[in-house]
């Protein structure tokens, strides 16, 4: 008996603590990956099961904080979000295949992946990511640069894709997945992160310990994820703030002009639907 007890121990320490920078492998045809590089670049290291199957809340948080510094709250919560991809009522465990159901994580208009509506939306593709690039400039990504990879594709996927869909659900989604990079791999005070990390990160779906990269030394919250995202969706922001309007051009927009109220404004944020 106490063998057995042993045995069993033994067996869910090494389910928990298998994964390593120097352990990668890509997943092979028996093996389950979705559209999350993250996701499957924790399969592909041994952090998560390599066969893509059985990720269970204790499983996933201790592959976030184990291989990425997420701390445990935060990664219940992804945890939480992704369960729900598991059509069987009140599932403890979800797969990534689970995953590539469209408009549950994954979405139109990803910076790596074809929207679903021209066929597979889960497996990398380089001409999608190199049009995601193409708005990228010098060694180091900032904000803005993430920001408008992301607004080209939107912008590309709606006029392309007839069945194009992306809701304000999606965009809180897609501020995250933009914000990733960032956390994982960049300098967060500086909201930057080296080009070459990201770009490895997402052709080879690894992590990028080749280029130097060591996991954060300060956890990764949820406060820092929506600080980020918070800059990100300024960046992607195309309002262009201006100075004050001079006293002769006010003058004219009270002499029958368009008169904004900040009440109008703030209803019409409101009343956006997901």
């Amino acid at each position: 008996m106490k063998a057995t007890i042993f045995t069993a121990t033994l067996t869910f320490s090494l389910a928990y603590g298998q994964g390593s920078l120097e352990g990668w492998a890509p997943g092979g045809a028996d093996d389950f990956r979705g559209p999350c590089p993250m996701m499957n670049t924790l399969a592909n290291h041994g952090f998560l099961p390599h066969d893509g199957r059985n990720i269970t809340r204790e499983n996933a948080i201790h592959t976030l904080n184990t291989g990425l510094a997420f701390d445990t709250t935060l990664a219940g919560i992804m945890w939480d979000q992704a369960v729900f991809s598991n059509p069987k009522p009140n599932a403890i465990f979800f797969t990534l295949d689970n995953l590539n159901q469209h408009n549950v994580l994954g979405h139109d208009a990803s910076l790596s992946r074809q929207d679903a509506f021209f066929g597979n939306n889960h497996v990398f593709n380089q001409t999608i990511f190199d049009a995601t690039t193409a708005l990228w400039g010098g060694t180091t990504l900032d904000a803005n640069m993430l920001a408008m990879g992301k607004l080209a594709r939107q912008v590309a996927s709606k006029a392309f894709n007839p069945e194009y869909k992306f809701t304000s659900t999606t965009e809180a989604f897609s501020l995250g997945e933009l914000a990733a990079p960032i956390l994982m791999f960049g300098d967060h005070a500086a909201a930057t992160v080296d080009r070459a990390m990201v770009e490895f990160f997402f052709e080879n779906e690894r992590l990028p310990s080749d280029l130097g990269w060591t996991k954060q030394t300060n956890g990764i919250d949820l406060e820092i994820v929506l600080k980020m995202s918070e800059i990100i969706g300024n960046a992607a922001n195309l309002i262009a703030h201006t100075k004050p309007a001079t006293h002769a051009s006010s003058r004219r927009l009270g002499r029958g002009g368009m008169k904004i109220q900040m009440r109008d404004l703030y209803s019409g944020a409101f009343s956006v639907q997901g």
